[in-house]
């Protein structure tokens, strides 16, 4: 809110000068740019209602069937998630970062940090389609990749997730990717496979095998407690006799490079021509649509009997 009102008391100050004679059109302009800005910005952060949607956000990407082409469409995918969240002032980390053979990532998991994190990037959650001639096809034919994108809460330590150690395979292997000048010299990256859910999960960041096994338990723990959430959510919908629209493992946007482009949000029938502003991290206009579409059903489903 403080940032609401500090640029209506500017764009109030511009509209005084001006009716005083002051020639400050640039200026009230920028002004009143600004102020609808911050009041965008409150409206977002007012839909986040989530129990967790206010803190940090675990974000895994992975390729879908499809070799290079899909793996060099999820590291477009990471670049274009990258942007998004240095654009809003979040620190990020990369926990976890599995080059393809080629090009491209097998995986990458990142660690988002800041307000809101969590509540904005849960509605990238889903399969994401890209359309294009392929840079690999030497007869260039058009190609269709999928990579999927799911988020996760961090978890604060006081939420219980229940992880028996027997439950657990744990694997050592040596970091590769980027990271710094610990990389492929120790055997410190830690791979965590939770045997009963088929969860992996791997984290290379840290230089200690010790640090790297906490940081893939935290992120497990989040994993596991989604996926509890996500049943009971299923549970009630359907004692509700209510249908999701959007489920893990559902295409929600494609991205068509060729023969036209455009980007479509199939959830919210979002549609943008301007490719490269979103492949670059212009994703606001998608997300604030999913998150009124989400209140919009939610108080639906309250107002009824």
């Amino acid at each position: 809110m403080r940032a609401l009102d500090h640029r209506l008391e500017e764009a109030q100050v511009c509209v005084e000068l001006a009716s005083e004679g002051e020639d400050v059109g640039t200026d009230l302009k920028a002004a009143v740019e600004a102020l609808a800005a911050a009041v965008d910005a409150q409206e977002l952060e007012m839909m986040l209602t989530g129990e967790h949607d206010a803190g940090n956000a675990i974000l895994t990407i992975h390729p879908g069937a499809g070799g290079t082409e899909s793996q060099d469409w999820a590291e477009m995918l990471y670049r274009m998630y990258l942007r998004w969240a240095e654009a809003r002032g979040y620190r990020i980390e990369t926990l976890d970062y599995q080059t393809g053979e080629e090009a491209g990532i097998k995986s990458a998991t990142l660690m988002v940090r800041g307000r809101d994190a969590f509540g904005f990037l849960r509605a990238e959650s889903g399969v994401h389609r890209l359309v294009r001639i392929s840079p690999y096809d030497s007869s260039g034919r058009r190609h269709t990749s999928f990579a999927s994108v799911y988020a996760y809460p961090e978890l604060d330590d006081a939420i219980e997730v229940k992880i028996e150690e027997k439950d657990l395979r744990v694997d050592t292997y040596r970091s590769s990717g980027a990271g710094g000048q610990h990389v492929n010299v120790t055997d410190s990256a830690v791979r965590v496979t939770h045997l009963p859910s088929g969860i992996v999960v791997s984290c290379q960041n840290e230089r200690s095998q010790h640090r790297n096994r906490d940081m893939a338990m935290k992120v497990l723990r989040s994993r596991l407690y989604e996926v509890e959430r996500r049943k009971r959510d299923e549970k009630r919908q359907v004692e509700e006799g209510a249908k999701k629209d959007i489920d893990f493992g559902s295409q929600i946007r494609s991205y068509v490079l060729q023969p036209y482009r455009l980007v479509k949000d199939h959830r919210t029938g979002v549609e943008r021509g301007d490719v490269d502003r979103v492949l670059d991290g212009d994703l606001d206009s998608f997300i604030k649509a999913y998150l009124m579409g989400r209140r919009g059903a939610s108080t639906d489903s309250a107002s009824k009997p």
